[in-house]
């Protein structure tokens, strides 16, 4: 069976069906590319002398490893140059990074956590690349972190890259989402997975279990109805997945469903949460809504959120329908154990 390229995809989307304008799907193209590059860096390992951690923290005060600021260079040098994009916005940059002067500025805006799920690194397991795309509002010239601050639902596309056993790219452009995977023969993106759907109910959850003595009641709560199995109010018996990449989890979770959470907890109680609104969880929303699913902060849709800060943070519960919304009555019920 001949396979569908990401280029061949990315035409029809824009020629026969009008649904991406042409510098959106060049954009896309070149993140595409880049993440190719990433992927042969993480598959070197130790060969490349890439793992291990630099001298160096990132803006919220985490160590940064090689890889990442090698995920991040290669981001940015992709990206600069194409007349795509006004300016750039990483989780490894305490600031935006303007197009410079000496190339064309586009009507886009880009933002990207460049390598998720440092900790896996250098013990082989599952790490990704999560990226989100805006328009630029107005036409003022130049370009600032204001301009970032858009709600999720204003995304133009997003996705993210999953450097596992395969490497998958998983892209949405509001209009459902496609999952590509890479040929390293021929280091062509191939289309294997259209219209993804996650399913409405699943007996799967995915949280890190040594901050429960940290959560808030309404998250006690639901851990705990999960954890009764059978013989508890659920009726059915659940299983807990953690990977500690988002990228991983979510990945699992749109192809086979589940619910995965990162909530509040009180070590940190003056922090919404501790994923980054604008490069993790806005565009995993955006994913994970336009293939069925939902994606909360327990409260609110995660994509109706103003952000007010390029860093900020945020609770996330997101995946299966029916999970969800059982987290989100208990918040808004305020149930304790």
């Amino acid at each position: 069976m001949k396979r569908i390229s990401l280029t061949q995809f990315l035409v029809e989307q824009q020629r026969e069906h009008g649904r991406i304008p042409g510098e959106l799907r060049l954009l896309v193209e070149v993140v595409a590319r880049a993440c190719k590059r990433i992927a042969i860096a993480v598959n070197k390992g130790a060969l490349g002398d890439v793992l291990g951690s630099t001298e160096q923290s990132n803006v919220q005060g985490e160590v940064v490893k090689k890889l990442d600021l090698i995920a991040n260079e290669v981001l940015i040098e992709a990206n600069e140059w194409g007349g795509h994009l006004a300016a750039m916005a990483s989780e490894e940059m305490d600031s935006i990074h303007v197009v410079p002067n000496r190339y064309p500025q586009g009507e886009y805006l880009l933002l990207f956590d460049p390598l998720d799920g440092s900790s896996n690194i250098d013990v082989n397991v599952s790490i990704g690349t999560i990226f989100s795309v805006l328009r630029k509002v107005g036409h003022a010239r130049g370009v600032s972190e204001e301009d970032f601050l858009q709600p999720g639902r204003q995304q133009a596309a997003a996705g993210y890259c999953v450097y596992g056993p395969q490497t998958t790219l998983v892209l949405t452009l509001g209009n459902g989402v496609a999952a590509f995977t890479l040929d390293r023969e021929t280091g062509s993106w191939l289309l294997t997975q259209g219209g993804a759907a996650i399913p409405e109910d699943t007996r799967e959850f995915s949280i890190n279990m040594s901050n429960q003595r940290h959560w808030a009641p309404p998250v006690q709560r639901y851990i705990a109805e999960c954890l009764a199995g059978r013989d508890g109010p659920r009726g059915k018996d659940f299983n807990m997945r953690w990977v500690a990449s988002m990228v991983a989890d979510v990945h699992r979770i749109l192809s086979r469903g589940g619910i995965f959470m990162y909530p509040w907890d009180a070590r940190e109680p003056d922090k919404p949460g501790k994923l980054r609104l604008m490069y993790e969880a806005n565009p995993m929303a955006f994913i994970v809504e336009q293939a069925g699913g939902m994606a909360t902060d327990g409260r609110q849709r995660i994509l109706d959120i103003v952000p007010t800060r390029l860093h900020q943070r945020v609770a996330v519960v997101l995946g299966s329908r029916n999970e969800v919304q059982r987290v989100n009555g208990l918040h808004r019920d305020g149930a304790g154990g």
